[in-house]
């Protein structure tokens, strides 16, 4: 959905990509931030495939990124988006603020995180500030962040895995798929980049977590951190 007023050829309007598998809520979105003087929305994207073609036709500036989509999800399109077209600025904003999407989306290079609670001028802000380098977060994000960090640092000594070394029998391929968690892929994308199934992942996967007393997928995250593989 590219913009067609006088006003988007206008010079220092971000070009904005809005990516959403529902067309109920991507169209009104494009039409609603195409009002903003600053903003020129270049494409309206159904899956992270049609956000990267768009990103490849370019130019843009930020991506305002819905997480649960079909053929590549929201986190793997941040973290091939982050690795192929660093210049430009991820924006999620999606239903979800559980701890393995906002790990998982920052984790991959988003830099701001929305829940589809914030009115517009909320999404605007945020937009701008990312096309401008800075980071935004929904007050929820912030404090599920602030609660994950207190829990942590309340927890008992042998729940907490993040300060402990990795185990001697983890295998390459069990160090290489926490690696990919850290750095925020799902189980599609880690698949992907290892070429194998999503069923050897999850086997992978699961025997990592017997073997490290990960308890789940943020804390795989936060470990993988501490052990400098992400």
């Amino acid at each position: 959905m590219s913009g067609t007023s006088e006003q988007s050829e206008g010079p220092g309007r971000l070009k904005v990509v809005v990516a959403d598998d529902q067309a109920a809520v991507r169209e009104p979105l494009a039409a609603v931030l195409g009002l903003a003087e600053d903003i020129e929305v270049v494409a309206a994207a159904a899956d992270g495939g049609e956000v990267l073609a768009a990103v490849a036709a370019g130019p843009v500036d930020v991506v305002l990124m819905d997480l649960r989509m079909p053929v590549i999800d929201g986190i793997e399109t941040t973290r091939r988006l982050t690795e192929e077209h660093p210049e430009v600025a991820v924006v999620v904003l999606t239903t979800f603020a559980d701890d393995e999407s906002i790990l998982g989306a920052l984790g991959a290079g988003a830099r701001g995180y929305l829940t589809k609670n914030a009115g517009r001028q909320d999404i605007t802000r945020a937009i701008r500030a990312a096309g401008a380098g800075q980071s935004v977060l929904d007050r929820e994000v912030q404090d599920r962040l602030l609660a994950t960090a207190r829990a942590k640092a309340a927890a008992p000594a042998p729940t907490d895995t993040a300060g402990q070394p990795l185990p001697d029998d983890l295998t390459p391929r069990e160090r290489e798929v926490l690696t990919l968690i850290g750095q925020g892929l799902s189980n599609r994308g880690i698949a992907e980049k290892l070429f194998i199934s999503e069923a050897t992942v999850k086997t992978h996967i699961n025997n990592l977590f017997a073997k490290t007393h990960i308890r789940d997928r943020a804390d795989a995250v936060r470990r993988a951190i501490a052990a400098g593989l992400a």
